[in-house]
């Protein structure tokens, strides 16, 4: 993987999330891909698991809300991504995460790790 393909795969992730259903999950990720939502929670493993999940977290394909996506690094088949995203408008609810991605050759997702941290309250100056 290159910073360039990771830019696509992360492209297509938000189409995906923006878009009905979840068959357009076969296209980011393998079939047996490794989906964890936190470093100290159980992975959600398989494409039928992980589209549960989806289903379960996203409000729906109208669901208003924007992403914004920096690539940390690149390393073979490895990237991490430092990701924001801000739910609603006016803005309600912010997300910062690292996402650690593990891809295969033909550039699916087969292990995703998300270290998110807590929200922060929108409208209330961060720690200095």
């Amino acid at each position: 993987m290159d910073r360039k393909q990771v830019t696509g795969w992360l492209a297509a992730y938000e189409h995906a999330w923006r878009t009905p259903g979840t068959e357009m999950l076969a296209t980011i990720f393998t079939a047996e891909a490794s989906y964890l939502q936190g470093p100290y929670r159980n992975p959600v493993i398989g494409l039928p698991a992980i589209a549960r999940v989806w289903e379960e977290e996203r409000d729906g394909p109208s669901e208003v809300f924007q992403m914004a996506s920096e690539i940390v690094a690149v390393e073979g088949d490895t990237a991490v991504v430092r990701v924001e995203v801000r739910y609603g408008d006016p803005v309600d609810q912010e997300y910062r995460d690292l996402w650690i991605m593990r891809f295969t050759e033909d550039g699916r997702c087969s292990l995703f790790e998300e270290w998110p941290f807590p929200q922060h309250p929108v409208g209330i100056p961060g720690p200095s």
